[in-house]
């Protein structure tokens, strides 16, 4: 069958569509021709017998892959327009252009068989619905798609082979660059640079911390350097992020790294396939070289650093470890169960400023799933006794550890000397390139040098600041010791009593000095005899035992029973937070001596097994409720309620003085508050007037219920109206027939 024979009349009244794709935009701008042979098959169209206006160019996917990892609005709006019958022909210069995956390929085959749509590329035209032109576009699809897999293949092979070497050239982090030979990296010529990174590897081998040497950075005002090309170097005030990926990388000990994350395919919640890169844990990487270059440190000491991050962020629980935090529990990280073996938690309990520190083990919670600890003792006691034990062993170290403290003072300050020095170097090497440039050009060439000159001023502002810092900086630098000051720091290091209970010695600085020295410490409680063991495991592995006798209880300080039972009375009726103002408008105290609270009303309401008050969804008519509700029911403002309990028209409970009243809303009552009061109902100036009593009067007659009353909550005239009985008017009334013809 021809060509002419299978675009009958019925596809010439339709459209054809020419659909237009380029998988990237690098192909885009380099393979113009490629382009312009797309957009020529218009011209096809034209000769197949359809006019101008029948065709349609889609040409929205240029630079989108057909793979289908990306949405393709263009290959959307064809199927769309195929589905609809509205295409007659789809025209496309080669299968690839149309998709490079089978599901959307075949997906726009059985469109065009079920719309009668015909398919053309450079070799001719196919009708779906025949098998045979079906067969060779599905062959044609196929191989399209096995052709992407061979390119891809053979890329991606190439590269991990190169890789496999160590030879494959990506980005290094700061402080490597790659050198002129295949696969040579080197440390960075700028040795600010260098000096830069080997301050975070020296700063966290002190710290121990990813933290610390960030807060350190920060206080020292020590800057990161970042070079996004090869001649822009910057220099930035340091992020956490920016500390712990140079601790995590292992480039920086001398090994080459590839593969450590991986593609992979998911379904989003619209359906649509999409990509997202995964961290691959080190032992799945598919290129690590070691000993590859020169680094800043070797392969152990790296291996030790990610295991005490890993250590600080992730501990595991069996295994004492973790960062130093804040907090004054001395034992934090390394206190272990003596019953389970696992780590023991920290709780803190007491006002603010007053915290005591108690250790716990959640392990039956963990295991059996039951609601109590495995063990749980006050800290206290047991960290004077640790105390206790690292002062007594570390005595005779103790002048050492004096002498050491001071050197390593000015040394952490002649490391951020250092820093600031190099950076003024490179300050000053940036204004003098600054200067060379503007005096270069053409004095004439005004253009240029306009923005040549300003270069140059910004670099000496920068140089002018960095000098001042470093000033600043050096006066700051702390003076050496006289022989006054070193004897009285070699006394003070004989007596590290003194600089162990000093106020300047912060609880970061006693856990940090027991952890150089104690592994663990293996804590069991003898609730019997009242005491608890320690096991003390030293660096090196000594062992030490300590028995800590544990203090007794102090007698139970306890709510008094009546606030208890009014506690209950109220809970049935209000929330924490009401019945806390309640009680302490009733000049009601805590058992210790606090004002009430809504948690603290919370707390004994849960430990007496009180119910928490429930809001009915739905409140029934005639319940108690309270007045501000009872005035939104009613439709007038609060203040109306208290006046018509105030003057006794209506009734309300109060459970105590000091508690909210409430009002029982029922039909009678809401039939007291109306719109418009009937015409018998009169203002209550003009009740006193026909009665000829006073106001207090007429109130107190309505509160006996010898006259109604109404209130009218709408309107110019809202207010009290009151029902005046008419009395029989008598012939000799003269009152009140000259009060009426007045």
């Amino acid at each position: 069958m021809s060509e002419r024979q299978k675009l009958t009349s019925s596809h010439l009244r339709r459209q054809a569509f020419v659909y237009l794709r380029q998988s990237s935009q690098a192909q885009l701008e380099r393979n113009v021709e490629s382009t312009a042979r797309q957009y020529a098959l218009v011209e096809r169209a034209l000769e197949l017998g359809f006019a101008r206006d029948q065709v349609v160019v889609i040409d929205e996917d240029l630079g989108i892959s057909g793979s289908g990892m990306s949405e393709r609005s263009g290959f959307a709006r064809l199927a769309a327009e195929v589905a609809l019958g509205h295409a007659g022909l789809v025209l496309g210069l080669e299968v690839s252009r149309l998709a490079r995956n089978n599901a959307d390929w075949y997906r726009l085959l059985d469109l065009c068989g079920v719309t009668d749509t015909v398919i053309g590329d450079a070799d001719g035209l196919y009708h779906p619905g025949s098998f045979n032109d079906r067969l060779l576009l599905g062959l044609k699809g196929t191989m399209s798609e096995a052709e992407l897999h061979v390119l891809r293949a053979r890329l991606e092979g190439g590269i991990r082979n190169k890789a496999a070497r160590g030879e494959l050239r990506k980005a290094l982090p700061i402080g490597l660059v790659w050198g002129e030979d295949e696969g040579e990296i080197r440390l960075d010529s700028d040795e600010a640079v260098r000096g830069a990174i080997a301050t975070i590897f020296v700063r966290f081998a002190e710290l121990g911390s990813v933290r610390q040497v960030w807060l350190w950075m920060r206080r020292e005002g020590v800057q990161f350097p970042l070079r996004r090309w090869p001649n822009e170097l910057r220099w930035v005030t340091p992020t956490y992020h920016q500390i712990h990926s140079v601790l995590e990388s292992p480039v920086y000990a001398g090994a080459y790294a590839f593969g450590k994350t991986r593609r992979e395919r998911y379904i989003d919640e619209h359906g649509n396939t999409r990509q997202r890169m995964r961290r691959l844990p080190q032992a799945e990487w598919g290129v690590l070289i070691w000993d590859h270059h020169p680094g800043y440190l070797d392969k152990a000491t790296f291996e030790r650093n990610r295991e005490r991050i890993a250590a600080n962020t992730r501990p595991r629980a069996h295994d004492a470890g973790g960062a130093v935090r804040e907090g004054s529990a001395l034992l934090q990280g390394i206190a272990v169960c003596g019953r389970c073996g696992r780590k023991l938690n920290v709780a803190y309990d007491g006002r603010r400023g007053h915290k005591r520190p108690s250790y716990y083990c959640p392990g039956r919670i963990l295991v059996e799933n039951r609601g109590s600890w495995c063990m749980r003792v006050g800290g206290v006691q047991l960290d004077q006794a640790v105390a206790r034990a690292l002062l007594a062993a570390l005595t005779p170290a103790g002048v050492k550890a004096a002498l050491h403290a001071a050197e390593s003072l000015e040394a952490d300050h002649d490391a951020a000397l250092k820093q600031w020095r190099l950076q003024l170097e490179h300050a000053r090497y940036q204004a003098e390139r600054a200067e060379r440039r503007y005096r270069q050009v053409e004095p004439e060439h005004r253009l240029v040098a306009r923005g040549l000159e300003r270069d140059w001023e910004n670099a000496l502002g920068e140089l002018a600041k960095a000098e001042a810092e470093l000033a600043l900086r050096e006066q700051q630098r702390p003076r050496a010791l006289t022989d006054t000051e070193r004897d009285q720091l070699l006394s003070l290091g004989a007596d590290l009593g003194r600089v162990w209970s000093a106020p300047t010695t912060t609880d970061r600085d006693r856990k940090q000095l027991i952890r150089c020295l104690i592994e663990d410490v293996t804590i069991d409680v003898s609730r019997e005899q009242r005491h608890a063991q320690l096991t003390i495991r030293w660096r090196g592995g000594a062992i030490t035992e300590l028995a800590v006798p544990l203090p007794r209880h102090q007698p139970t300080i306890r709510t008094d029973e009546d606030t208890i039972e009014l506690i209950r009375r109220l809970a049935a009726h209000y929330d924490d937070g009401r019945i806390a103002g309640i009680l302490n408008r009733q000049g009601r105290r805590s058992a210790r001596g606090e004002r009430f609270t809504a948690i603290i009303v919370g707390g004994l309401r849960r430990y007496r097994h009180i119910p928490a008050y429930q809001p009915p969804t739905e409140p029934p008519d005639g319940e108690l409720m309270p007045v501000y509700k009872a005035a939104e029911q009613l439709g007038v403002a609060p203040s109306t309620i208290f006046r018509w309990l105030q003057a006794g028209f209506i009734r309300g409970e109060q459970d105590t003085p000091g508690a909210p009243w409430r009002i029982r809303v029922n039909n009678q009552l809401r039939a007291l508050f109306v719109e418009d009061a009937p015409a018998a109902y009169v203002p209550i100036v003009d009740a006193m007037r026909t009665l000829g009593v006073s106001r207090q009067t007429v109130l107190q007659r309505v509160k006996r219920g010898e006259l109604q009353a109404l209130h009218v909550r709408n309107g110019r005239r809202k207010g009290l109206r009151i029902l005046v009985p008419q009395a029989e008017t008598s012939l000799f009334d003269t009152t009140r027939m000259n009060a009426a013809a007045v």
